[in-house]
């Protein structure tokens, strides 16, 4: 591991603009202050400086929101036709695309992430999300239907299906990619036909105000779209509880989505959540070695570690381990760490003050019995910032926290595996089922391996695949219902029967 010494390059001038325009929340096609002239700092986690100061939404803001939403649902949205809706939903990813190095630079400097990363993965996987759905919009067919009914005899109906939308839909979005994170949550959700309240992460709200200026500019109406920074426990409790939003849509760590349903429970709103994961990287004795620690390292260490499907528990077959295990170790060490707009970076800080010190406690266990040998990284970066070592720990103890809980870093458990079948139930040993990986030469094994494991994502001699066209969610406590792919439609729609005598 080595820390990058290259100059720090200079936001552009437009997002410089930006910061200093930045903080409203935007109601009702406005920009405007939290009713109670609230603000919060937005920080860059590179060097704890703050970067803007944003209005807090609080409960009056989120009410204001939720109207606003109401009446342009009630409005001009509602009676747009799927082509045009399609093509304002196409145009706004093609803003993304134009404004691509000021939204990779605001992503940067408010999540940490390389400049690299943002531009060249998630800056384009955003703006194709909106492409991808602005032709959802006009194929949410419904079905004729020919019914027989027992007890009407001789009588004829004529009978259809239509799809609607759900309504008035609160999103809460996470802080580890918040840019793409708003194309997930926002794209299906337009193309479907509802409105929305965003309530983005405290962490991470530049890109999201971002974005909705960039929804004026590609011609959304007042009121589809309101953007509202705030914390959990005021703006987003309430937005979960909040009995004109006929749907919440969540991403984030489990314990949350367990309170965002209770919260959803007064006016039985539909959920979908999208939770956290401790998912199995596996490498069979077979595998190509270079390509899988290669694999495993994206696995892990892409975006520091903060990825909800990250490949955090790593088992390898016993005759492969130490090769594979000290490969990995060798990458880690050989990582650029650093500021994120610096061009050498490869791994910037985690968001927060707060995730450092999580993830810290679980280094420190990680050095204490049962918690395996730390072969590389380990330990808290003692610089500016929230910099943490990319790590390798070999062989801990299977119930070690280390390798039950999420941590959410750039932290990596190996074990290793002699038994196919033992190996299958370590890797569903888990309350979470969101991704899994298998590394083989062997591609009927690797078909067999998909079957047995109990994750949403199963990657084959790859990892971090992330493409719009492919439903992404996760058995038991990684979540509800899928993003992504057509099957994230389902979670926007109402179906209706209805019912004609002839």
């Amino acid at each position: 591991m080595t820390t990058t010494s290259q100059p720090v390059a200079s936001p552009t001038s437009a997002a410089r603009s930006f910061l200093a325009r930045a903080g409203k929340l935007l109601i009702d096609g406005r920009f405007v202050d939290a009713a109670g002239g609230q603000t919060f700092a937005s920080v860059d986690p590179g060097n704890g400086e703050v970067l803007a100061q944003v209005a807090e939404a609080r409960e009056h803001d989120v009410d204001l929101a939720v109207a606003a939403a109401r009446r342009a649902l009630d409005g001009p949205w509602g009676r747009m036709s799927p082509s045009e809706r399609g093509r304002l939903v196409h145009r706004i990813g093609d803003l993304i695309s134009e404004h691509a190095e000021e939204l990779a630079e605001l992503e940067s400097l408010d999540n940490g992430k390389p400049y690299t990363a943002a531009l060249g993965v998630e800056v384009p996987l955003s703006a194709d999300m909106f492409w991808y759905m602005a032709g959802a919009a006009t194929r949410l067919n419904g079905a004729s239907v020919a019914p027989s009914v027992p007890y009407m005899p001789g009588q004829e109906f004529h009978a259809y299906t239509v799809r609607e939308p759900v309504g008035v839909v609160g999103q809460i979005i996470p802080w580890n990619v918040p840019l793409l994170m708003v194309a997930w949550k926002l794209a299906p959700a337009l193309a479907t036909g509802n409105t929305v309240v965003l309530k983005p992460a405290e962490q991470t709200p530049l890109t999201a105000l971002r974005v909705g200026e960039l929804l004026h500019e590609a011609g959304l109406p007042d009121g589809v779209v309101n953007i509202v920074p705030g914390f959990g426990e005021a703006a987003g409790a309430h937005l979960a509880a909040h009995e004109g939003v006929d749907k919440i849509a969540f991403t984030g760590s489990t314990e949350v989505g367990k309170s965002i349903v209770r919260a959803a429970s007064g006016n039985l709103k539909r959920v979908s959540l999208e939770l956290g994961g401790k998912s199995p990287n596996i490498v069979l004795a077979d595998a190509d070695v270079d390509a899988a620690i290669a694999g495993a390292s994206l696995g892990i260490f892409y975006n520091q570690g903060e990825v909800c499907s990250a490949g955090s528990r790593l088992y390898v077959h016993e005759s492969q381990f130490d090769r594979v295990v000290e490969g990995i170790a060798q990458h880690a060490r050989s990582i650029k760490v650093g500021y994120g707009m610096d061009p050498e970076s490869e791994m910037g800080p985690v968001v927060s003050r707060e995730q450092h010190d999580r993830v810290g406690h679980y280094l420190g266990l990680g050095r204490e019995a049962g918690g395996g040998a730390t072969i590389a990284g380990g330990h808290l970066m003692d610089r500016a910032g929230y910099f943490v070592e990319p790590t390798v720990i070999s062989a801990p103890h299977a119930d070690h926290p280390v390798v039950r809980e999420e941590i959410f870093g750039p932290v990596l458990a190996a074990l290793p595996f002699s038994d196919l079948d033992d190996l299958a139930r370590q890797a569903n040993d888990t309350v979470y089922g969101l991704a899994a990986g298998v590394w083989t030469s062997d591609l009927s094994a690797a078909h067999k391996l998909a079957r047995r494991l109990k994750a949403g994502t199963v990657h084959v001699n790859t990892y971090h695949v992330f493409a719009a066209e492919l439903p992404f969610g996760g058995y038991k406590q990684s979540g509800w219902g899928r993003e992504k792919g057509d099957e994230v439609l389902q979670q926007y729609l109402e179906t209706k029967s209805v019912v004609v005598a002839l």
